[in-house]
């Protein structure tokens, strides 16, 4: 039990009752229905639509493969402690399969019966090898042959032959043959993963005919071959076929204290990643028992894992339809706006050393914090810049600005989270380019994860050396700049220079340093702080003086937060808190939580960045953070959470986002005492307020300003 400062250890079991606390998981759940309900929207375009039933399907399978897995490990490790909301595993695994069945099954009725009617009514079709002209399906078995044949391997399953391994994730038929002598055989042919889902028949296919009346016309790929497996098995008959799909345990499971090499250790684990537990079987519905039973059997699982699936399997692939370039079934382009700023990038430093400069993404470009980089590889006058990387994404071009610097006989330090899930090949792949070219790469901390987000440049200049800092909510990587909401800060601010400094020596070195002049670090002191920060709410409010907290989260899971949090509000805390995703908090409850308010915001642009904010009496402060509160976040990771001590910065946070979130009336979902989510009550003739729309306006309206001052200035 984590201890708190002004929490009694009486008032502390009095919170810490199952009652008190949502499950974690069923909490997780109700995020992803959220995304799946963006796809219900009557007014949204509908590649729209499209892209949130892919999202949904992809949460999904990470959701298996992370915390189903460690579920099923512990009930297989017969674990029957139930957890702070008082469920066993094994009382988790039921209620998340009968939360998630009856969902799967509601997904693709919506896609079978809605979706891919509106598709035909844009002229895009999805349809069946047997609705195919002869003329089509004679194309489409030569370009069988000559791009899919040759990749396809079958592989039977008999006593000389065992079970054959089936992949994460990878999409198979399970077949059944008869040979001579009425014998029957089972075997599977495994769907190449590196071909597209989705094959484009009006690609293949010259049909003048069909020109004007379809856009696109497509077929799934497993359907070309099932209609032509019998080429798998001459001088045999095809009695059956049927797609199933596997989900496997990828949790990594490292030994860094035992690993001499973290890199090539990492390696291995990433190859043993598809040798991880079945946890989740998807079948054809039309799957007979016994073929499902032999399935079952050499997976080695129990009904529970299996999802009967009325449609195409791994749905996620249809996110490949989003590509069409079709905007008139998209939503509004939006492009990122350049910061007055940086309408000049060159010498970022002086600007940044005039005042400093906040970014808000995707709202404003990414483009800044490129070329900050850039320029610090360029300057003959920088002598070192040190980064950490957590997602960088591919064809990254901060990672080639490091490796040019380096280049350049610059001291460059480079700290490459080997265990971001997910991106672990990626980040090996870029360790190794930029060890190449002589940076100093660290691969992080023994039992650590570096989440935090951190630039520091070190600068000679006429009055001595000087540092320039950007810290952000979220990753260097271009790709998610444009697609998630995040903060940076530029600042050369002397005491936040100094902490990221100490920071980059506590990552690089030995530095044992346990406090810092304005930065929040954890795992050293997160929780001592922000604790703190929230006992200063509570005085005041008994002191009949203004106090509010605001938290804007990814998640929010700690218990001790959440007792925290409850305590604030049994004192008169008025709390809003601003959660996209898991909220193991209960609010609204009388006696615990009545002042305590939470709204959920999914949208077009992922909400990712995490805002702390606290009256203080009328002297408000404002924290940007890369870390939610979860265990993890606090604990087991290194992470960075900065205050914004500009006025007009502070402002910009709490009125372009923070005030305007808690009153959309679009797109917040509140929380209900009962874990479920409502949508926002709109007021009759209430103005419609949308918060991801207005940061996008507020974006616009001032590029707007500018050009208008520019040609005002211009005519004078």
């Amino acid at each position: 039990m984590t201890a708190i400062s002004f929490l009694t250890s009486e008032n502390l079991e009095k919170y810490y009752t199952a009652n008190n606390f949502f499950s974690r998981d069923l909490s997780w759940i109700e995020f992803n229905k959220r995304v799946v309900d963006e796809a219900f929207l009557k007014d949204l375009p509908l590649l729209d639509k499209v892209k949130f039933i892919s999202i949904f399907f992809s949460n999904l399978d990470e959701f298996f493969m992370i915390r189903v897995s460690g579920l099923t490990e512990q009930v297989t490790a017969k674990i029957i402690e139930p957890s702070i909301d008082g469920r066993t595993p094994a009382d988790t695994l039921q209620q998340i399969e009968n939360s998630v069945k009856p969902l799967v099954d509601k997904v693709y009725e919506y896609w079978n019966n809605v979706i891919v009617k509106e598709l035909l009514e844009n002229k895009i079709t999805l349809t069946t090898f047997s609705e195919l002209s002869k003329s089509e399906q004679s194309s489409l078995r030569k370009y069988f042959y000559k791009e899919i044949f040759p990749v396809l391997t079958p592989l039977a399953f008999d006593p000389g032959r065992p079970f054959p391994h089936i992949s994460n994730l990878s999409l198979s038929f399970a077949v059944l043959i008869r040979k001579s002598f009425n014998e029957k055989h089972f075997a599977r042919v495994k769907i190449p993963s590196n071909l597209p889902r989705l094959i484009r028949i009006d690609k293949i296919v010259e049909n003048k005919k069909n020109h004007t009346s379809t856009v696109a016309k497509y077929i799934w790929l497993e359907d070309l071959v099932r209609n032509n497996l019998c080429e798998l098995f001459p001088g045999t008959e095809l009695i059956e076929a049927h797609n199933f799909r596997v989900t496997r345990d990828t949790d990594l499971e490292i030994q860094e204290d035992e690993a001499d090499d973290l890199l090539s250790v990492i390696e291995e684990n990433i190859k043993q990643r598809r040798f991880g537990t079945v946890v989740r079987l998807e079948v054809d519905k039309s799957i007979p028992d016994y073929m499902l039973d032999t399935l079952k059997e050499n997976l080695q699982i129990d009904e529970q894992a299996v999802y009967r699936i009325d449609g195409p399997l791994g749905l996620s692939s249809a996110m490949e339809l989003y590509s069409l370039p079709l905007f008139n079934l998209k939503e509004k382009v939006f492009f990122p706006v350049t910061p007055t700023q940086f309408e000049d990038p060159s010498n970022i430093f002086a600007k940044i050393k005039k005042n400093d400069i906040l970014l808000h993404h995707p709202y404003d470009s990414f483009n800044p914090v490129i070329d900050f980089i850039k320029q610090a590889t360029n300057d003959p006058d920088v002598l070192a810049i040190k980064q950490t990387l957590y997602r960088v994404g591919p064809n990254s071009p901060i990672v080639k600005a490091l490796i040019e610097a380096a280049d350049q006989k610059k001291q460059v330090a480079v700290l490459v989270e080997l265990k971001a899930r997910f991106d672990e090949e990626n980040n090996i792949y870029w360790a190794r380019e930029l060890e190449k070219a002589g940076v100093h790469v660290v691969y992080g901390l023994v039992g650590l994860k570096t989440h935090a987000k951190m630039t520091l440049v070190v600068r000679r200049e006429s009055d001595g050396v000087k540092r320039y800092v950007h810290l952000s909510t979220g990753n260097y990587n271009t790709s998610t700049a444009k697609l998630y909401t995040d903060f940076g800060l530029f600042t050369c601010d002397e005491d936040i220079c100094a902490d990221v400094s100490e920071i980059f020596n506590f990552l690089t070195g030995y530095s044992e340093k346990k406090k810092f002049n304005k930065l929040i670090v954890a795992p050293i002191n997160t929780r001592e702080k922000l604790f703190g920060l929230i006992e200063r709410e509570i005085k005041h409010a008994k002191k009949g003086q203004p106090a509010q907290i605001i938290f804007k989260l990814n998640s929010l899971v700690d218990p001790a937060f959440i007792a925290a949090l409850y305590e604030a509000s049994q004192n008169g805390v008025k709390i809003d808190l601003i959660v996209r995703g898991i909220c193991c908090l209960v609010p609204q409850v009388r006696g615990l939580s009545e002042n305590i308010r939470v709204i959920s915001i999914v949208g077009r642009f992922l909400e990712h960045s995490r805002v702390y904010y606290f009256n203080n009496n009328g002297e408000e402060d404002i924290y940007l953070s890369s870390a939610d509160l979860m265990q993890r976040n606090l604990d087991r990771r290194v992470e960075v959470t900065f205050p914004i001590e500009n006025s007009k910065l502070k402002a910009i946070i709490k009125n372009t986002l923070l005030n305007v979130a808690l009153i959309d009336n679009d797109k917040a979902r509140i929380l209900l005492p009962n874990g479920n989510y409502a949508k926002a009550v709109k007021v009759f003739n209430e103005q419609k307020v949308n918060t991801q729309e207005s940061l996008m306006n507020y974006a616009l309206q001032q590029q707007i300003k500018k050009q208008k001052k520019e040609k005002f200035i211009v005519k004078i």
